[in-house]
Order: structure tokens, then C-alpha cells, then sequence
């Protein structure tokens, strides 16, 4: 579905022109906060930096990087592109520096900063094999490490005063996509970029204590938050697709990490803390590939019967699930789409807000984006977000413009589960798209500003809408099927 989304967008109009940013204005009760997702950033988008980048230092990257790109680089670019079948472009310097430009001009004190996961480009591995090609495993790994260190140096750089929260996705490996070993090299050096740029010790100390085995840590949310701490997962453990360096199916990995979670959820719960939790990939319901799948000749009396899953198992939704009444947010990304979720609770009137944060990377043909967050944190909670779209996906010339605000858009207080149990069963009760409500979530669903005449955007959304909301509130297969097919 994706692909079709791709192909409509290509004959919409051009973005109309942008908005000016809507300045945040902080009560004395909330906080501003930065969140982000994919940002792919891609060293090889000129090839022939790369000899150089190899053998640099990580801190003298910025200057290599800054170089004008040749013809020549550019020929080189779009034959490693075919090379690696790549399907878009990713994050390049020049669009990572109009990103973080952006967002210090939009906030530049944010009281913390969350990424959550995928720093490195996709076809990482191809594109390394393919520009250097005597590089051994370990030469890999470092520069896989290296790209990491880049990027968390380039945010740090930016806001120096803020705590970077980040988690890995499923690119952002030693060995190749999907593909990781605990106790990694890569890891380990992953932990020590991440453990500097928390900046609080104690803190610091948690993330290099965890991080090596599976990529998961543990941090207090800075004042004025009290008792809140944010649980950081790399959930590619988690995911079908996962395998180990070497190649082979396991989930033991999946199963420690899961007795980590529920070790911190009920330490967090000991002590009366409220918890955030932070992740890639979503539990629950690919809505997109279970369209697509069941349009492609399913007989069955309901199309939905077998949806598609993104993780391997229900173990991260069902620890979700068992934690409700102690979790207050879920933050993740993957999709690179701007989503809502509800993930469900013991009880009917129970439940966790999750928000999947849009990408920064264009690679699926949307433009770039960051979110803004208002947080109270008196509740621990997100009160309300502002999205921020790129007027093109390259950098050059780039305006960044307010997309939308959530409490003006939907008209609801706050980002609570309360809110969007309200939002969610708008959605499943109208399943045309009818209301203002639906036709907003279809609308900037897929990051591009406005755009002039007919929304193809949305039109395209629309098609999927009513098993898409399904897969808002229904993380498991045999509920989805039971909200995506009524009469079974």
C-alpha cells in the first residue's frame, strides 16, 4: 500500500507555500520537549568522501561532509543507489543540518530530546560492501558505530544542554538490518556514545550498566519530573525478522529482554514511579501489508483473518498490557508515518497512549519532520505536540513549517489515554472518513504540509481507513480480525 501511496503522491500539487512556525509557550506547569524518529543518515550519499570517512576521526566528519558535491558524485550516488535497490534517498549532511537548524530555531531548550531509533540509512551493509569492499566484519561494525556517534555528536552539538534519550531500530546494527548479537562491539560502543550524552551520572551510569547486552537502559526523566523514569528498548529482539550476526532464528533474546522490561516495571512500580517507555518498532498491527496481503487473492470469507504483525510475538504488547495503570506513554517509530496509538489495558476503561513519531528521513517519499511535545510533569504525561514539516526532502532551500497542533486539531485536552480512547472510537465509528476528526488523521498522516486542491494524500489513506483503525486500539491478531470483519 505503501507503493500506491508512493505513486498517488507523485501527481499531487506542489506544496503550497509555508506557514510561519507557531511559537510554544510553556505554562508554568508544562515543559517543552524535542521527539524524533528515522532519521537514516546516510555517510555514502557521496561516494567519494567515503575513502576519507573511513579513516577519519569522527569529530572531523562534519568537514568532510561539508564538501560540494561533484557530477562525478553525483553519477557515483545514483549507481550505488541501483547497486543497493534502494526505493528513495535518505538523510544526507546537508538535510541533517537544515533539520537541526530547524529545530533549534523552533525550540532551542528543550528540556529533553527522544529519538526513537534508526540513525543509520537503510542498505547500510550493501552500501559499505559496495564502497568498501576490503573492509573486514569488524571495519563494519566500527563504522556502523561511527555513524551513531555522527549523529548523537550532531544533536549534542545542537542542544548541549539537553539529555538526548535515544533508541536503536532495526538499521541501526553492527552486522546488517534486522541482524544483531548481544554483548556486540557495536552495542558496547553505542552505550558509550549514548551514556555522554544523557548528562546526569547517575544516568549515564544505568545506560553503560544495560546497554551492551541488548541495547536497553534505563533513565530518570530530568526535573522538574519526579519519580518518572523513561525505559529504552532496541526492539528488533522483538521483531519476526530477527536474527543473530551469524544468521540464525532465536528469540531468547526476546524472551531477556521482556524479563528486563517487567524487571524495571515492577522496580518502577515498588517505588511508586510512573513510567515512559520507548522503543523502534510497534507492537501490533501493520494495517498497510495486511491491505495489501489481503488483496492479493485471499479467499477466505474475511480478508483480515491473517493480519500482519510487526513483531514476532505478543510479549511486548501483553507486558503493555499487564503495566497500564503504570505506564504513561509509549513512544516509538519504524513506520516513519505520523500515528496514533491505544494500546490496551487489563480493563476496558484502561490503556497506554502511544505515539509513533514521524521521520526525518524522505526516504518513502514524505518530507522530513520533527515533533514538538508539551509535557506536564506533575502527570508524567504529554499534554499536546506540534508536527513541523520540510517544504521539499533535500535541504537546499528548505523551509520548516507547523503542520498541525494536536489539541487544535482534535479538540482534546490532553494526549492521555482517556483522550484517545475518545479520538480512537470517533475514528471506528466512521468509517468513510467523514468527520473533521478522521479526515486531519488521513491528512497528516503522511508528512507533506498542505497541499493545493484535491489531497491525494488522504485519498489514498482513506482506502485503508476502516481496517486502519482497527489497528489503533487492536494489538493482537484475533481482536483486529474481530473489529476488521464484524459479521465473523
Amino acid at each position: 500500500m505503501r507503493r500506491l501511496l508512493i505513486c498517488l503522491l507523485a501527481v499531487t500539487a506542489a506544496l503550497s507555500a509555508a506557514q510561519s512556525p507557531a511559537a510554544h509557550k510553556s505554562s508554568s506547569q508544562t515543559e517543552n520537549i524535542l521527539m524524533l524518529s528515522d532519521i537514516h543518515f546516510d555517510p555514502f550519499h557521496d561516494p567519494t568522501l567515503v575513502p576519507q570517512l573511513v579513516k577519519a576521526k569522527v569529530k572531523d566528519w562534519p568537514k568532510i561532509l561539508a564538501t560540494p558535491m561533484t557530477p562525478a558524485a553525483q553519477q557515483a550516488f545514483d549507481n550505488l543507489q541501483k547497486t543497493c535497490g534502494a526505493k528513495g534517498i535518505d538523510t544526507d549532511y546537508t538535510l541533517l543540518t537544515s533539520a537541526l537548524t530547524a529545530q533549534h530555531a523552533q525550540l532551542a531548550k528543550p528540556l529533553f530530546v527522544t529519538i526513537s531509533g534508526d540513525l543509520m540509512a537503510h542498505q547500510f551493509d550493501c552500501r559499505y560492501k559496495t564502497l568498501v569492499p576490503n573492509g573486514s566484519k569488524d571495519d563494519y561494525s566500527a563504522f556502523a558505530a561511527n555513524t551513531v556517534t555522527f549523529v548523537t555528536q550532531q544533536l549534542h552539538g545542537t542542544f548541549p544542554k539537553a539529555p538526548l534519550y535515544f533508541a536503536l531500530g532495526n538499521n541501526d546494527s553492527g552486522c546488517k538490518d534486522y541482524r544483531e548479537t548481544e554483548e556486540s562491539d557495536y552495542l558496547k560502543a553505542d552505550g558509550k556514545s549514548f551514556s555522554q550524552v544523557v548528562l546526569d551520572k547517575s544516568n549515564a551510569k544505568e545506560v553503560l550498566k544495560d546497554f551492551s547486552a541488548l541495547g536497553d537502559y534505563r533513565v530518570d526523566l530530568p526535573k522538574p519530573f519526579k519519580h518518572t523514569r523513561l525505559l529504552v528498548m532496541q526492539d528488533l529482539f522483538e521483531s519476526k525478522k530477527y536474527e543473530t550476526c551469524g544468521g540464525k532464528d532465536s528469540d531468547k533474546e526476546a524472551k531477556e529482554q521482556i524479563d528486563w522490561l517487567n524487571k524495571e516495571l515492577a522496580d518502577a512500580r515498588s517505588k511508586g514511579d510512573r513510567v515512559w517507555v520507548m522503543a523502534h518498532i510497534p507492537p501490533g498491527i501493520d494495517a498497510y501489508s495486511t491491505f495489501t496481503k489481503a488483496n492479493k487473492g485471499d479467499n477466505t470469507s474475511c480478508k483480515y483473518s491473517k493480519p500482519t504483525e510487526f513483531l514476532g510475538s505478543n510479549l511486548f504488547a501483553d507486558t503493555l498490557r499487564d503495566n497500564a495503570d503504570a505506564i504513561s506513554l509509549v513512544l516509538l517509530g519504524h513506520t516513519h508515518m505520523d500515528e496514533m496509538r491505544l494500546f490496551a489495558g487489563k480493563t476496558s476503561d484502561g490503556g497506554i497512549p502511544g505515539k509513533l513519531v514521524p521521520s526525518i528521513s524522505p526516504v518513502d517519499g514524505n518530507n522530513p519532520s520533527f515533533t514538538v511535545g508539551v509535557v506536564d510533569p506533575a502527570k508524567s504525561m504529554l499534554m499536546d505536540y506540534s508536527v513541523y514539516a520540510a517544504s521539499n526532502q533535500t535541504g537546499v532551500g528548505t523551509t520548516w513549517s507547523l503542520e498541525y497542533t494536536y489539541s487544535t486539531t482534535y479538540n482534546e485536552p490532553d494526549y492521555s489515554a482517556a483522550s484517545l480512547t475518545a479520538l480512537t472510537n470517533g475514528f471506528l465509528t466512521d468509517p468513510q472518513s467523514k468527520t473533521a476528526a478522521s479526515q486531519a488523521y488521513e491528512s497528516h498522516y503522511f508528512v507533506g504540509g498542505p497541499s493545493a486542491g484535491l489531497n491525494l494524500k488522504a485519498a489514498a489513506m482513506s482506502v485503508v481507513w476502516p481496517i486502519y483503525t482497527c489497528s489503533l486500539v487492536h494489538d493482537h491478531a484475533k481482536t483486529f480480525t474481530a473489529c476488521a470483519c464484524p459479521a465473523q
